[in-house]
């Protein structure tokens, strides 16, 4: 199980990069006066420090608020369960699918342990998809509400100038909202194999040596994924405009930090999107490609329900088997 969960930890971080942090980069980079190696740097920092700045109560409800994973059968559940995510987020994307790696996770953890006879708590699933439904309409609401008052600007050199000091601003936020909330499942996948290591029951707090070594990994991910996902959503949702990346960046950002406060994990890449939706639609409607933005709607139609169900029948094998 030792070696199981050294390949899984290392999978999942390299699929979280691809997925999470190509995703935040490719925004980024979309105002071209940033350079790929100072906002890939600023989000590790913010990885690598987020434990310390900001704790694990995010990683926490994955691996205690959920389901047990300091039980008998709890490390299990979550290889399992984050075994179900990754073949799930995986299978999507080849077929075009979009999804959601925190929502794939929730689901396959949920699945995992009702099928191997170890529940989960449902009450908290509840609240946590409550809550991260709700975080992109948030995100969606600041973003059209900062987009009109950003309409209102005068347009100066010292504006553009301004705008760019906001939209680096903005990105440091946005990094350091996703160590704070959607990062931590990498902690929470990490620490439990770190506890089987030393077989320690549960969760353990990653070494600083180690957290490097996530972000190194994470980094590969991103970089490796970058120039598709700046071919989706991020490079076509609206027009390039400074005010409506840093006004989406500004509400994700705060969305996503609201939700950390709760110790609820919520998609950094979905509360991103709206934020660009209700930014873009401050100007008008029309202007939003609606068409790169139904992947958060579907990411909610297929993911939650498809992870549960082959969760489910992955802790049925299991338990037969024991």
């Amino acid at each position: 199980m030792v070696l199981g969960f050294a390949m899984l930890a290392t999978g999942f971080v390299f699929v979280c990069g691809a997925n999470d942090g190509a995703a935040l980069l490719a925004l980024a980079l979309r105002q071209r006066e940033l350079p790929l190696y100072g906002v890939l740097a600023v989000l590790l920092a913010a990885i690598i420090a987020g434990p310390a700045l900001f704790g694990l109560a995010v990683a926490h409800t994955f691996t205690d608020r959920l389901v047990n994973a300091g039980g008998v059968r709890g490390p299990l559940v979550v290889l399992a369960g984050v075994g179900v995510a990754l073949a799930l987020v995986l299978t999507l994307a080849w077929r075009g699918v979009p999804t959601s790696v925190t929502l794939a996770v929730l689901g396959g953890l949920a699945g995992v342990g009702a099928g191997l006879g170890v529940p989960p708590a449902w009450s908290t699933l509840a609240v946590v998809l409550a809550v991260a439904a709700l975080a992109p309409l948030l995100g969606g609401g600041l973003g059209y509400l900062l987009g009109l008052a950003a309409r209102r600007l005068p347009t100066t050199s010292r504006l553009s100038r301004a705008m760019r000091y906001a939209h680096v601003t903005a990105f440091v936020g946005q990094s350091l909202a996703y160590a704070a909330n959607d990062g931590q499942k990498m902690f929470a996948v990490v620490g439990v194999a770190l506890g089987v290591a030393h077989r320690a029951p549960g969760m353990q707090a990653p070494p600083l040596l180690l957290l490097c070594a996530t972000a190194l990994v994470f980094a590969a991910g991103a970089v490796l994924s970058l120039r598709r996902m700046a071919r989706g959503a991020a490079g076509g949702l609206t027009p390039q405009r400074p005010w409506t990346l840093v006004t989406a960046g500004v509400a994700s950002a705060t969305a996503v930090f609201g939700s950390a406060g709760m110790g609820v994990p919520v998609s950094m890449t979905q509360s991103a999107t709206a934020g660009l939706v209700g930014a873009g639609a401050s100007t008008g409607v029309r202007r939003i490609r609606w068409q790169f933005a139904t992947p958060v709607l579907t990411a909610w139609l297929v993911t939650v329900p498809a992870s549960l169900t082959l969760g489910y029948a992955a802790g049925l094998a299991l338990r037969s088997t024991l």
